[in-house]
């Protein structure tokens, strides 16, 4: 805990205990009984022998002294007040009365000819007073600064140790070409005014979460070796109206004086949305946030040298006027990267990684479609803490195995138990994915397929496009739906039950179906689109769809997407039914397997058995090493997880 922090805690109680001891006080000053007494009285009582203590302090100002005193009856509490003229005759009488009657008698001195008293008494609350108000004067200067703070950039410099550059960007080659012109211009702008061109004020970057835009804007800077000032476009949005816009001064008047320079607005969205949009109004912050950006990227200052790059994952939202000629000229899209990409960005982010000799990125890469640059990244991260936890010197392509299937669906979840009926359910019906898989030419290839439950799932089949395309075909698509129903028709064809297991593939297969009546085109209500994804700007995106069509055809659609699913079903019936022993062969080996690859899955189509691999502990299923195990008599075998199980058999061997 810092100091400031524990003043602010010790604060409190030094209030509270102030408090307790002014209430202590003020309940002792009222319980207390003073009686004032005249000089006769005083003299009485004197003479009579009645008084038990007297204490006498002068006040040579007045020419009095104050006598306080207590009398025989009195009580704990009560005491006697009396002011007689200052004489040394009154001095005798007391004195005498208290050798006769043997009474305390003290006497104090003149409180007020002691200067540091005086000091004490007369300066101290007036600095006191002073000094209070000096504090609360300057506690208010120090909130006024921190307000006027309030409408100061928060854009940040980035430092040199965070340096990148373009060799720290893989699979993005187009979308570096695109932008080395900024490069270019930041380095000999001369060379670009000379003959009259005008480099692009700002570029929009956009993409789906994970592909590498933060990291590409970066890249520029770093290249450039120019200031990098970076913001979040949250940053500009306030409570308070006009602090947005504020900031947005600010920022592009620091960028002036350190020009030239790149600024870095991430997820521009959140103050660039459309203007005039809203349940009931807009929102006038983020909307005049958004217009001093506009000015300032396009208004009548000139802005020489610096250069906007933004990055969203939602195009779509912006606001027109932020996307015209002279604010963000460019626009590049930053896409998923290909399997030439994905090859190129696992080998930037295994630079600092062993790998054993066994794992090729080529295959991986293969493996990966749809991955995101940061989904990669996080796959071998994965990998890579499998491998320390099971105490291994490198990265094999068992933890990257298992490291893909956590990213997809989760951990596998071993303790679960089932009955063999389920289990033997779950094994047919992942069977059927995978016979589709193989019988059909433009289905998904199966590249893995396993009876382990992971996440909601109690198993499933890694399916991926056989290759890589721009567009699909109408056949694509087709056999696409018919591989999805493979799992429940499967279920009814072997036991003529069906299961809940299949929602997950009925929800892939309807979504395909539609998109391909209302979107692509491809049923006999001919080339039209009837459906578009997105909706209007303040309901959000994908609150809705934009329908334009009648009830009528609605229920034609309805027909259409039936007639699509159904005749898939047809199909997928007919094959499974005419490979009945394939399914059952390939059922028995996850039945006894539990997870089968795509080469285990070849070499058991093509030779009718799966290869002998007694001493390849890491590809054989949990229940097969515990039988190892028992038979070799390792105790608590059933209680060690695969890895430590595989490191006791490998020390019994």
């Amino acid at each position: 805990m810092n100091k400031r922090n524990m003043k602010k805690n010790i604060i409190p109680y030094l209030a509270l205990a102030l408090i307790l001891m002014a209430i202590f006080y003020g309940f002792n000053v009222l319980n207390k009984k003073v009686n004032v007494f005249s000089y006769d009285e005083f003299i009485k009582n004197v003479n009579q022998g009645s008084v038990v203590e007297i204490v006498v302090t002068p006040r040579d100002r007045a020419q009095t002294y104050e006598i306080v005193g207590k009398l025989k009856d009195y009580k704990e509490n009560e005491t006697f007040f009396v002011r007689v003229p200052l004489s040394n005759e009154m001095m005798k009488k007391i004195m005498e009365a208290s050798e006769r009657y043997d009474f305390k008698f003290v006497t104090h001195d003149d409180p007020e000819s002691s200067s540091l008293l005086l000091i004490l008494v007369n300066v101290v609350p007036i600095l006191l007073l002073v000094g209070g108000a000096f504090f609360l004067f300057t506690r208010q200067m120090g909130g006024a600064n921190k307000s006027m703070d309030f409408g100061k950039s928060k854009a940040k410099l980035s430092s040199d140790k965070n340096k990148v550059t373009f060799n720290d960007v893989a699979g993005l080659k187009e979308e570096k070409e695109e932008v080395k012109e900024l490069i270019d211009f930041l380095k000999s702008p001369k060379k670009f005014q000379k003959l009259g061109a005008r480099i692009p004020k700002g570029v929009l970057l956009f993409g789906p979460p994970g592909t590498g835009k933060t990291l590409l804007a970066r890249a520029v800077a770093g290249e450039a070796n120019v200031p990098f000032y970076y913001i979040s476009g949250s940053d500009f949005v306030e409570l308070f109206v006009g602090v947005g816009a504020s900031r947005v001064r600010d920022m592009f008047q620091q960028a002036k004086r350190n020009a030239p320079c790149l600024i870095f607005i991430d997820e521009i969205d959140a103050v660039g949305r459309q203007r005039g949009t809203g349940l009931g109004g807009g929102h006038d912050e983020r909307e005049q946030t958004l217009n001093q950006l506009l000015t300032e990227m396009d208004g009548f200052g000139e802005n020489e040298g610096i250069i906007i790059i933004a990055a969203t994952n939602r195009p779509d939202v912006l606001d027109p006027a932020l996307l015209r000629p002279g604010r963000f000229d460019r626009q590049v899209t930053v896409n998923l990267p290909d399997i030439k990409g994905r090859e190129e960005i696992l080998k930037v982010h295994a630079r600092n990684k062993i790998l054993s000799k066994g794992v090729t990125l080529e295959n991986l890469a293969k493996r990966t479609p749809g991955f995101s640059g940061a989904d990669l990244e996080n796959l071998l991260n994965e990998a890579a803490l499998l491998a320390v936890r099971r105490n291994k010197e490198s990265i094999t392509m068992s933890e990257i195995d298992e490291a893909t299937d956590r990213v997809l669906m989760g951990p596998a979840k071993t303790s679960r138990k089932y009955s063999e009926e389920d289990r033997k359910m779950v094994s047919y019906h992942e069977a059927g994915h995978v016979v589709l898989g193989l019988k059909l030419n433009d289905a998904n290839d199966v590249q893995k397929v396993t009876i382990i439950p992971r996440g909601p799932a109690g198993g499933y089949a890694m399916m991926v496009p056989k290759e890589e395309r721009m567009n699909a075909t109408k056949d694509d698509l087709l056999e696409e739906i018919t591989g999805l129903l493979g799992g429940r028709v499967s279920e009814e064809l072997i036991f003529n039950k069906i299961t809940t297991g299949a929602q997950n593939d009925f929800e892939k297969a309807t979504k395909i179906a539609r998109s391909m009546v209302t979107e692509y085109g491809m049923s006999d209500l001919g080339p039209m689109q009837l459906e578009q994804q997105e909706g209007a700007a303040f309901l959000g995106r994908d609150y809705n769809k934009v329908r334009n069509f009648s009830n009528e055809v609605a229920h034609e659609i309805d027909i259409e997407m039936r007639k699509i699913i159904d005749s898939c079903y047809v199909n997928a019936k007919k094959i499974l039914d005419e490979n009945r022993d394939l399914l059952k062969l390939i059922a028995d080996a996850l039945l006894e397997y539990e997870t089968l690859t795509k080469e285990q899955i070849e070499y058991l189509v093509e030779n009718g058995h799966m290869e002998e691999e007694e001493e390849n502990y890491e590809r054989m299923p949990l229940t097969k090493l515990r039988e190892i195990a028992e038979e070799m008599g390792i105790e608590n075998y059933d209680k060690l997880n695969k890895a430590d199980l595989i490191k006791e058999l490998n020390e019994r061997q």
